[in-house]
């Protein structure tokens, strides 16, 4: 079993500087517990990747990201064979042709290389509204049996069953059928206050004051019509600038300095600044 109960993943990812709340927790709790993956939805820059990566680091289990991307296609996803290694045996050899697809020629790619993991890993299929809706088709296998079949070698189970995150974006709906093979968590931005906290965890030594002042500002960026709203990493970015610079306070000075480090399109500064009543840019 991953953890023991919701309070112990709230505590060991505490420790990684992670701050969960109840719903994450549980959530994480049950996909160890059941076994079952654990989609993560929510826009961009909430923690969804993070939270992957910190179960990892929570319980030293190895982490295997498969990044996913419009054109991704299964000999990126699952395996491919060396075809270059194949060429050069069968020149050596015209016998080899029954040889050459065996475990020597196999280049094992994130899924088969969790699949195949005989020690706790994490599987983390980031961005997974960004592939393509066949790469749904790949993942149905996987997220049902922990299996994977290689026509010339059979079918592969897993002899230890991966924790499996999936995430999210939302910028198009997953399958009914892919949704329906794991359990679901929201994520959305944090409250000023979580945000307060989880900035102290990442940034130490920044005065509390000023971890609230970001809080609230980006809370006030995150409400406008913005390109690109700022992610919790810009903020703890942003922290970390003023630390840097040896700000002591988040005034108007401060922000149009620095306001650069969470907004990265000019029409967002126009608007920010606007509504912040700071100098528009130049």
């Amino acid at each position: 079993m991953w953890f023991a109960s919701p309070d112990e993943v709230r505590g060991r990812l505490e420790a990684v500087d992670y701050l969960a709340d109840d719903a994450t927790a549980t959530s994480v709790f049950l996909a160890g517990a059941l076994g079952k993956p654990l989609l993560a939805e929510g826009p961009a820059g909430v923690g969804k990747t993070q939270l992957a990566k910190a179960v990892a680091a929570s319980t030293g289990a190895r982490l295997i990201r498969l990044q996913c991307y419009e054109g991704l296609d299964e000999a990126r996803a699952l395996y491919e064979w060396n075809y270059k290694k194949q060429l050069l045996r069968i020149q050596a050899d015209d016998d080899a042709w029954e040889d050459i697809f065996s475990e020597e020629f196999l280049l094992e790619r994130p899924l088969l290389r969790a699949i195949r993991s005989d020690g706790p890993a994490v599987l983390l299929i980031d961005e997974t509204d960004k592939a393509d809706v066949e790469v749904e088709g790949l993942l149905l296998e996987i997220l049902s049996d922990y299996q994977i079949t290689i026509p010339e070698l059979g079918t592969i189970t897993a002899v230890r069953r991966p924790y499996v995150v999936l995430t999210s974006n939302a910028t198009r709906e997953l399958s009914e059928a892919l949704k329906r093979r794991c359990l679901y968590l929201h994520l959305d931005y944090p409250t000023p206050e979580r945000e307060r906290d989880i900035v102290l965890a990442q940034v130490p030594g920044l005065p509390v004051e000023i971890a609230e002042q970001l809080a609230r500002t980006v809370a006030t960026l995150r409400g406008l019509e913005l390109k690109k709203s700022p992610s919790i990493a810009e903020t703890v970015d942003w922290a970390h600038t003023l630390l840097a610079l040896g700000r002591t306070e988040l005034d108007e000075a401060a922000i149009g300095a620095t306001l650069g480090v969470v907004l990265k399109h000019n029409s967002d500064h126009v608007r920010a600044a606007k509504e912040l009543g700071l100098p528009g840019p130049r």
